[in-house]
This record gives C-alpha cells, structure tokens and sequence, in this order.
C-alpha cells in the first residue's frame, strides 16, 4: 500500500540565541533538520549548505536507491563545506547535523549524523530512530551512565561526528518500513535537549499535527529555550493526490542565508574528463558552473574508487600553493600543545601535519612534563593535538597539565605503596596523604584552558571529534 505525508514545519531563534543556525527541508518526498554550530563561524552557513545541498535531490525513490543518493548528497554537503573553510580559513570551526529521510510511498531512507533526532510514533509508543553521536550516548551504550544521567552530563555538549569537512565523519543510514496512523518527528536538539522522551510523547499523542507543533515549541520553551528550535511533524496518510503534490518548504536560517561563491582557481576545482571515445585537445576550457554542478549534483553512479585519491592529491596541491601566497602567515599564527619525540608536552608554532617531509610546524617550547605522567584522557588529548588561541593559551594549557600531571604521579606513588604498621601507618603521614581524590578528577570546573570543558571547547565538534569514546576526563582512576 502507497501513503502520503501531511507535514508541518516550524524554526525560530528562541528566546535566548541572537540568530536562527538551524535549517530545515520539507516536501512530499523529504524530511530534512539541520543545526549549524560554530557561533561567529557560520552555523548558519553550514545548515544552510547541508540543506541548499540535499534539498537537490527531492524526488521519489525506492529502497536502498534512497539511502544511496540520500548518503551521496550528504558527501557532497560535507565537501562543500570543506571546499568554503578552505577559502575562508575564518569559517573554520563552523559544522553542522543532518538529520533526513527520503520518502518513497512506503518506507523511509533514514541518514543522520550529529544529535538531531528522528522519532516514530506508532499506536501510542515513541521509538527513537536515531542514536546521537555524542560523548555521552557512547558512555550510555558502554552501560557507563544511564539515559537520566545523560540528560544532565557536564559533557553532553560534546559530539563525536558532525559534518565539518572532515572526510572521516560518514552519516549512519537506515530504512523503515511505514504504516498507516503512523507520526514522524524530526528535530533539533532545540526541543529534545530540553524535553524528554516522555514529555515528546505526551504532546505527540491524541491530538492532531497543529496542536502536537504548538505543545512541541511550548515545552522547548518550558525547559528553558536556550537554542533553536526546529521542528518537522508528519502523519503517514493513505495515498492523496494533492498531498503529493505540495510545494517543498524551506525553513530556518537557509531561507535568508547565502552561500558564497567560491572560485574554482582558488579552491580544488577539477576538470571532469568526459570517458568517451573523443580525443581531449590541448586547451580546455573550465566551466565553473558546469563544474560545481557535477560535484554537487548526487547521481546513482558506480563509485570510481580512483576519484577520490586523485581529488585528494589536487587539493594538497592546491593547499600548499595556498601556503605559499598568504598561507604562511596563518600557520605562522595558530600554536598548539601536542607530543614531541621524546613523549614531552610540547607547545608548537604552525598547524599539525607534514606532507613529502616537509613540516608545517615548528617547536616553540618543550616541558619537562611527561605525557605518560598524565590521566589516560589527557594523554588522548595532547596525542589529538588541543589548539591555544596564542603562545600564552598555550603555556596556561600547559601549566594545567603539569598539575594534572603531579597529581598523577602522587595518585599512582600511593597506590604502590605498601601499608605500614604502627604509627607511621597514619593517613597523616608522608607527602601522599595530601593528594584527594578531588583533586585528581579534571571535573569541569577544573578543566584547563584549551582543553575540552563544558559549555566551551565541548561544543566545537573540530575539537571534540578526536576524543576517545568512553574515555571520561572525570574519574581519578584513569591516571
């Protein structure tokens, strides 16, 4: 049997946040939720290519054929933004989740990735169709918290995969069967970051699609409405005609913002060779929008594994070319604490990573702090590299692990020590009595500069990506 959706949509700003870095897509065929994150660097622009990008494949298609263009268009969203960070480094940091699925009369192809969410209703039970990749719900699947507990984690800002252009952070997909009577809830973390599954539930249940939408934006507002709210409703109906031939809605910040332009002798712009029996000339002219049509357009095509290695090899070309007219002056200004050699913390001058020998960094300064020295979290993270905003971010950044390393290193000294008989036995006795467990449990409130906290570096998903899921910054017992 064929169904057809009825949908509503609604994005705001909220009553707390200055502009609306949500977006969103609605048509008969697709459901789409974006949220941008990176504040001043473009949230807005990065929901708004997800969606200016996915928005180009609305249509109707069957089974796995959805979740293979559906996952093609998020590829090339992802691009895209790579494509934007890299000539405009003031956009690095920007991102953004993507939560969809293609419509094909029957069954959903369902992409996601990010803490946007998917809910099913059905017969009065709220399923969660997707899984967030945060910090926090890793933990709840090693069966380290539970779900309560997640709600309120100090660190459940904290994303492992979002679209960033990073080419690592791959989109989970799935299909659904339908039926009848059934209610589907796309959203940001707008609303499910500040209601419950069960307050969801209760205002998606028992009244129709206006009146669920109105309850849905009251309850984001009653937990607090400190983000964007972007909702999409939909009711799975028998087949209608004129359902299926509604005009798609575009919402939230993709309706106002632009995307800017981006000229392909600046950027990894390549020639698309046509595989036909024509002999190519010598002069070949590049058509940019002919260009950027066919890199951006997602098509059912067999994969050419070769492509990807190739563009690849063109944009490090390109990069350092860049280095060498202007970009040498911006890798001049980054500094970062890393790992040297000899497995000392180590603050360098210039951007991680070398290419044919030759570095894109230089040492600034060597501690005398040892990596190993440090809790398994913070050895993660200076192995992942932690960004400093200038070399004095970074000496702070430092200064706060040799803490931390101290602290280790009386923790671990007290744990080999053999108790003793008689009064020297005395908590009192001997410089280990003085380290508390507090006081070698990184809690947020104690988190250095430039290492991941709450509400600060935790939400910036180029950050937070590199850290180790299951690995928390809050437990004494990993040193």
């Amino acid at each position: 049997m064929t169904f057809s959706l009825d949908f509503r949509t609604h994005s705001e700003i909220g009553p707390l946040r200055k502009n609306n870095q949500d977006s969103g897509f609605a048509s008969p065929n697709m459901l789409v939720v974006a949220d941008g994150m990176g504040g001043a660097a473009a949230g807005d622009l990065a929901s708004t290519v997800a969606i200016t990008t996915i928005d180009r494949i609305d249509q109707r298609l069957q089974g796995e054929e959805m979740l293979t263009v559906l996952g093609d268009a998020v590829i090339h969203a992802n691009d895209r933004l790579a494509d934007l960070v890299a000539a405009d480094h003031s956009l690095d940091g920007m991102g953004t989740t993507v939560t969809g699925a293609m419509f094909s009369g029957e069954q959903l192809g369902l992409v996601h990735i990010g803490d946007s969410r998917a809910y099913l209703l059905r017969n009065g039970h709220l399923e969660r169709l997707t899984t967030d990749h945060s910090w926090v719900m890793s933990l709840v699947a090693e069966g380290k918290i539970s779900e309560a507990e997640a709600e309120t984690h100090p660190h459940r800002n904290l994303l492992l995969k979002v679209l960033n252009g990073q080419p690592t952070h791959r989109p989970d997909t799935l299909l659904v069967d339908l039926q009848e009577g059934d209610r589907l809830l796309f959203c940001s973390d707008g609303l499910c970051g500040f209601a419950n599954d069960q307050q969801i539930l209760d205002h998606l249940q028992g009244t129709d699609l206006d009146r669920a939408m109105d309850g849905l934006i009251q309850q984001a507002y009653h937990g607090g409405g400190a983000d964007n709210i972007t909702i999409i409703l939909a009711d799975v109906l028998p087949q209608s005609d004129e359902l299926d031939a509604r005009p798609a809605e575009v919402i939230g910040a993709a309706v106002d913002t632009t995307v800017p332009e981006i000229d392909p002798t600046s950027t990894s712009a390549a020639i698309v060779a046509e595989e036909d029996d024509e002999e190519q000339t010598a002069d070949v002219v590049i058509d940019p929008e002919r260009v950027e049509s066919l890199r951006y357009a997602p098509t059912l095509v067999k994969p050419r594994r070769w492509l990807g290695p190739v563009l690849s090899s063109i944009l490090v070309v390109v990069v350092l070319a860049g280095l060498g007219f202007g970009g040498v002056a911006y890798a001049k200004s980054q500094y970062y604490v890393g790992s040297s050699p000899e497995e000392k913390v180590t603050i360098y001058n210039g951007i991680p990573g070398q290419l044919l020998g030759v570095k894109f960094q230089r040492v600034a300064e060597t501690s005398e702090v040892t990596v190993d020295d440090l809790p398994t979290f913070y050895q993660n993270r200076v192995a992942a590299t932690i960004q400093a905003d200038d070399l004095p971010a970074a000496r702070r950044t430092v200064a706060e692990l040799r803490s931390l390393a101290n602290a280790c290193r009386a923790k671990r000294a007290q744990r080999n020590t053999p108790p003793q008989e008689g009064p020297s036995s005395s908590p009192s006795s001997g410089p280990s009595s003085s380290v508390s467990p507090s006081s070698m449990s990184p809690s947020a409130s104690t988190s250095p500069e430039g290492i991941p906290a709450p509400e600060s570096a935790l939400s910036q998903p180029q950050t937070t990506a590199s850290s180790p899921p299951g690995s928390t910054p809050t437990s004494a017992e990993d040193c």
